[in-house]
């Protein structure tokens, strides 16, 4: 189930047919969503059942918000769509402390990159381009729980695991590259470790994330590992590319190429984001990345 369902624990230990029941309703939930049952009769369950048991006896049910994580767990796209479109605030609420251990942040932006649920991704980002501007730039760059997650954003994650139609999907839509998590960190930086520790496994993939990145990050950029490629620069000209490494090292301006991509892409506004690259006045294999949204 979706994080750490806590008082699934707690029921273990007393015999309450209130606790009974709101843990068979709750596994019967997981069940249809797993098995991807009609939209109609996961609402119609999600509604009508009890699932949440507190001190006291007081019961509840899931919100939108918790739904979404189960539909997210288990790519139930059309459930997803659902809940995002009829309850775009609610779905992307904080949800209970029953479903995260820390009550800072709502996860569904991270949970679907770390998923990979790339349509699922793309359905949340619509949901809050009718979000005030401020609300929008907040959660798109919402750092996730400094204990377990190390205050890592979603941008972070895509490129700790390498996603990069998730990645270039948040980057795209404003999620910002320059933000740091609890270790000082930038995606970047975590981009560039992947790269350095494991230099044979999915490096194609790496590089497109780094190529990503460059068209969004501004200039002057900072990030903790520069002064590392200064140090070993043999090595990094090699697992990067000359231009990738003299760029990122400060020993050369961006290409032309960059330059003019970076002020294409500038002009596509983030509720016109991904359409609009198709518009693009270039050839196809000079587009940034072919978003097929595989999920």
């Amino acid at each position: 189930m979706p994080w750490n369902v806590k008082w699934l624990n707690s029921c273990h230990g007393h015999g309450s047919p209130s606790q009974k029941q709101c843990k068979k309703s709750s596994f019967a939930f997981y069940q249809a969503v797993r098995d991807q049952l009609p939209v109609w009769l996961l609402e119609d369950m999600r509604i009508m059942e009890a699932f949440h048991w507190q001190e006291g006896g007081k019961v509840s049910s899931y919100s939108p918000s918790e739904a979404l994580l189960y539909a997210l767990v288990h790519n139930h796209q059309p459930y997803a769509q659902h809940l995002l479109r009829k309850f775009p605030q609610s779905a992307l609420a904080i949800p209970s402390l029953h479903f995260s251990c820390c009550h800072s942040s709502a996860p569904h932006l991270a949970m679907a990159v770390r998923y990979n649920r790339v349509h699922i991704l793309l359905e949340i980002l619509k949901a809050i381009r009718d979000f005030p501007a401020s609300d929008r730039a907040g959660y798109l760059d919402r750092r996730g729980c400094s204990r377990v997650e190390g205050g890592k954003t979603a941008l972070h994650v895509a490129c700790e695991l390498v996603r990069p139609e998730c990645l270039l999907l948040l980057l795209g839509h404003g999620a910002s590259p320059c933000l740091s998590d609890c270790t000082g960190q930038t995606p970047l930086d975590l981009l560039l470790q992947q790269v350095w520790e494991s230099p044979t496994a999915n490096l194609r993939a790496k590089l497109l994330l780094l190529d990503s990145l460059f068209l969004f990050m501004p200039q002057g950029f900072h990030f903790s590992t520069k002064q590392r490629l200064l140090d070993d620069q043999q090595q990094w000209q090699t697992l990067l590319g000359k231009n990738r490494f003299q760029w990122l090292a400060g020993l050369a301006p961006a290409s032309l190429f960059v330059k003019s991509m970076q002020v294409l892409i500038g002009t596509i506004a983030p509720d016109q984001f991904p359409e609009a690259l198709d518009a693009l006045p270039l050839p196809h294999f000079l587009k940034p990345l072919d978003l097929k949204l595989k999920s």
